[in-house]
């Protein structure tokens, strides 16, 4: 490939948009396809116009975008899947006597009275507050005494 400095020069734009995204508050540390986007149009305008890039090694970065693309759409597929299975789960809880460990470090105990999904996943309700289904550390299933007749 014919455009080395170019490509250092976009790896640098497209570190720079990783860094303030990252000041920004996003928590992804890696390329995304913005920043993939971002580079190949910086390589593009760096190339010297007498020795333009290589047909092939464009088409080769045309296909490194299409599979993250493809790679992206897994895993929000992926996501779904489980936050999908993690409401399954919780559903089963109904009824069931759970503890759950907080965010600090204490534990509260009660029975599941319902369950919801948020973007973060499923959501056990207990006493009337939701807690990460996640933070469930011990499930006990309530024992049905036999009547007497």
């Amino acid at each position: 490939m014919q455009v080395t400095s170019s490509t250092s020069s976009a790896a640098n734009a497209a570190a720079a948009t990783s860094t303030t995204a990252g000041t920004t508050g996003n928590a992804a540390s890696t390329l995304g396809q913005a920043d993939f986007l971002k580079l190949l149009t910086v390589q593009l305008q760096q190339q010297d116009p007498m020795k333009p890039m290589d047909d092939s090694a464009f088409i080769a970065q045309m296909a490194q975008f299409s599979s993250l693309q493809q790679m992206t759409t897994l895993n929000t597929g992926m996501q779904n899947l489980r936050n999908d299975a993690q409401l399954g789960s919780a559903t089963n809880l109904i009824g069931a006597q759970v503890t759950v460990a907080t965010s600090n470090n204490s534990k509260v105990s009660g029975v599941v009275s319902g369950v919801s999904q948020t973007s973060t996943g499923a959501e056990v309700t207990i006493n009337g507050i939701s807690y990460p289904y996640t933070s469930i550390t011990k499930v006990t299933v309530p024992t049905t005494s036999p009547t007497s007749g």
